[in-house]
């Protein structure tokens, strides 16, 4: 196992982390080690486009067939003279 030396703590933060162990009923060190494991060990879900995550948010709702009008030619464009 590899150990570090956390230096330059600011001592409100040091307290903090004194009484959350103490609540816990740990020592201040697995404290911190239980703190590290969760913040590391937990990945954030990768980043998605937008319509990515919309389509996989109603993907489970199953789908909706539209009727798609037909398309006319394109008109002449104005003459502006």
């Amino acid at each position: 196992m590899a150990s570090i030396t956390v230096r330059n703590l600011e001592e409100g933060l040091k307290r903090r982390l004194r009484v959350r162990a103490a609540e816990n009923g740990r020592s201040m060190e697995e404290e911190a080690r239980v703190i590290l494991r969760t913040a590391l060990y937990h990945q954030p879900p990768a980043q998605q486009n937008l319509a990515a995550a919309i389509r996989a948010r109603f993907a489970p709702l199953g789908g909706v067939e539209l009727e798609i009008p037909p398309r006319s030619p394109m008109r002449k464009p104005p003459r502006l003279d």
